[in-house]
């Protein structure tokens, strides 16, 4: 076993000879049963100064033939879902009803792969049961539920979400009618707490004493599984980023021209395994996004900044497939899904043979690894909605939406939804990465088996987001390992790569 002062004094040599080691090849030096400082010492005799040592050198030094008889990295990337062909807007009460009724239909049939799905009687059946005295009897299904037992389930879209005094009051609508009831417990009451407006959820319901009608027992949203993510048979890499907004006084363009500069670099070991790039909206500030926006741009008009930002992105290495969905300030229609730009306001975006233009929001499969790319706007309204959640901590807000298996479950607030026939926000598939931006801050998580990425931005602190003392991280690229599925930032600000 390797002693933890060999492995500090091999890393220290490493750095002190201005080398750095991605956390994958730490990990395999680790796991050695030999000298690590001096197979560290071997390595760089082998490498380029200022370089940075990985698995491939790692296993080079194991088996040198093997690292000339490596299999070449995979690239294979295919888009599994994109709104941009299915928008069809309804129009008015008629055509939410059907957004609604679509999203309620798509989310029961995620919650019917619940064992405990079975026990979900209709609301009205509940409510003349309660008013009874008698247990109510399971849709489809006259017996009483589950022989009589203490407890029994509804499922519906939360319609409110209040808290008083006795608890956090709900209200749950289903096909059949609406029914309030009370969180009193504190464990109810957490669970009901992170609830998103809109969303479908499940609840388990029993008289308690001292609660006029019915008590939340427990919550269940529909929720991701826990699961093993799929990883790529070959160490191809990923890049997350989003948010330029070109066209603005603060888009950091002198860094992100460094960006593009490190994915042309043809000798660093990291760039040559980068097979994938994903643009997660807001390419430009766009015009009349917000009052005053004039005074803050560089560039006045959206064709000039979608010309800009089709000249930069024209830099990315032709054998690097790119795939980019629009945000709340690109061209087109704000209300979500938004399709991809217009061809005719693109700039030039069409033109780019290494660049797939999607829709937002859009799932990916890179490698095997499904990827869900989502601007984020409905991120203001869950943490403005969401006790204990900030933008300094998006990923947690994040979590929410992969709870709820939507995208952007609340109707009415900052988010804009169009009132389509089929709700394409809900999450039908489990994401292996869920990649997000608009908040412009950096946030690495992971949850039940799904990486979480907030990709921040390439545009510096503005004025607004002092205002409502938010602090950004721009200039960092995420870079995910496809067959790990470990990221790491690429800092364009001081150039230093942190795990």
């Amino acid at each position: 076993m390797v002693l933890q002062s060999e492995i500090v004094s091999a890393l220290s040599y490493a750095t002190s000879k201005g080398y750095r080691i991605h956390p994958d090849a730490f990990a395999m030096l680790k796991g050695l049963e030999t000298d690590v400082l001096k197979a560290v010492q071997d390595i760089i005799k082998q490498k380029k100064p200022n370089t940075m040592i990985v698995v491939d050198d790692v296993k080079g030094l194991l088996n040198p033939q093997s690292a000339l008889d490596a299999v070449p990295i995979e690239q294979k990337g295919e888009v599994l879902m994109d709104p941009t062909p299915n928008v069809n807007t309804g129009e008015g009460v008629d055509g939410y009803a059907a957004l609604f009724k679509s999203r309620f239909e798509k989310t029961m049939r995620i919650l019917a792969q619940r064992p405990d799905s079975r026990r979900i009687a209709k609301i009205s059946t509940v409510k003349l049961g309660a008013k009874g005295g008698q247990r109510p009897a399971a849709s489809g299904n006259e017996r009483s539920l589950n022989g009589g037992a203490s407890s029994f389930m509804i499922a519906g879209l939360l319609m409110s979400r209040r808290t008083t005094r006795k608890g956090v009051e709900l209200e749950v609508d289903d096909y059949t009618g609406r029914m309030p009831v009370l969180a009193v417990s504190d464990d109810a009451k957490k669970q009901a707490s992170t609830l998103a407006l809109d969303q479908v959820v499940m609840l388990e319901l029993e008289n308690a004493r001292g609660v006029p009608g019915l008590a939340v027992k427990s919550v269940f949203s529909p929720d991701i599984p826990d699961h093993l993510p799929a990883k790529s048979r070959s160490e191809a890499y990923a890049v997350l980023i989003s948010d330029l907004h070109v066209g603005s006084k603060y888009f950091m363009e002198q860094e992100f021209l460094k960006f593009l500069d490190w994915l042309a670099m043809s000798d660093d070991d990291i760039v040559r395994k980068i097979k994938f790039l994903c643009i997660g909206g807001d390419l430009i500030d766009g015009i009349g996004i917000f009052p005053n926006q004039d005074k803050e741009l560089l560039m006045t008009d959206a064709a000039g900044q979608m010309g800009h930002a089709a000249k930069l992105l024209s830099r990315i290495p032709k054998h690097v497939k790119t795939y980019i969905i629009p945000g709340n300030h690109d061209p087109g229609r704000r209300a979500l899904p938004q399709p991809a730009f217009p061809h005719a306001t693109s700039g030039g975006m069409y033109n780019l043979e290494n660049c797939t233009m999607l829709g937002n929001p859009a799932y990916v499969v890179l490698n095997g690894v499904k990827v869900l790319m989502f601007h984020g706007q409905s991120l203001d309204d869950v943490i403005a909605s969401t006790p204990g959640l900030s933008y300094q901590k998006p990923a947690e807000a994040m979590k929410v939406l992969l709870k709820a298996r939507h995208l952007s479950p609340t109707y009415g607030e900052r988010t804009p939804v169009a009132p389509e026939a089929e709700d394409m926000m809900v999450m039908t598939e489990v994401p292996d990465i869920l990649h997000s931006g608009h908040v412009h801050v950096t946030d690495v998580d992971s949850y039940r088996g799904t990486l979480v990425v907030n990709s921040g931005a390439w545009q510096a602190q503005t004025k607004f987001q002092q205002t409502m003392g938010i602090t950004p991280s721009p200039g960092i690229a995420i870079v995910v390992n496809l067959a790990t599925m470990q990221p790491f930032k690429q800092d364009f600000n001081s150039k230093v790569l942190q795990t």
